[in-house]
């Protein structure tokens, strides 16, 4: 199964906002990925100069494209401009606070060829601020969904899923201010 995982390749959405405090941790998760064959497509939305600062660092990596916006236009947008941008068969998603477990690539990928899914999602834990130490909640979505379930249910963290392509079609992102991803 190695061997059909290494010949998958995946782009890595990454919308980004005035992220200085978390930015680093977020790349160097995905830089130090076990799976490799990834690019990582990050659309800065007008963000400060010690945020601009911090991702022109990563600029020179190959795997790495940073589009710069030079106005704000939400989370949302980000997301589509780097999906129309983006070439490889499967597409992740990351926000710019959140860290990814070293095997979260190599993983999932694998469980979905053995599968044959076009879409997964991982369970995940999400943190507090440093005031709030040890804050940490697990988060476990239902194994299956109706249609019905899941419009009520908002436990699916963007940057746990993984999908194919074809099945995006033209399904965006909308351009709200909050929920934009779901």
């Amino acid at each position: 199964m190695n061997d059909i995982i290494n010949q998958i390749s995946v782009d890595i959405v990454l919308p980004n906002y005035n992220s200085s405090p978390y930015i680093e941790e977020t790349l160097n998760s995905i830089i130090h990925q076990s799976f490799k064959n990834w690019n990582l497509l990050i659309v800065d939305d007008n963000s400060d100069d010690k945020t601009k600062y911090i991702l022109k660092k990563y600029d020179s990596n190959n795997k790495i494209k940073i589009i710069w916006l030079k106005k704000n236009k939400g989370a949302g947008f980000c997301r589509n401009l780097a999906i129309r941008n983006s070439k490889s068969q499967y597409i992740a998603f990351i926000d710019s606070d959140d860290i990814w477990e070293k095997e979260k690539l190599s993983k999932q990928l694998t469980f979905m060829k053995e599968n044959q899914y076009y879409f997964t999602y991982t369970n995940y834990c999400s943190f507090k601020s440093d005031k709030e130490k040890n804050n940490f909640k697990n988060i476990k979505p239902p194994k299956h969904f109706t249609f019905k379930k899941f419009i009520h249910d908002t436990s699916i963290a963007t940057s746990t899923m993984i999908l194919k392509r074809p099945i995006i079609g033209s399904i965006k992102f909308t351009k709200t201010k909050i929920c934009e991803d779901y």
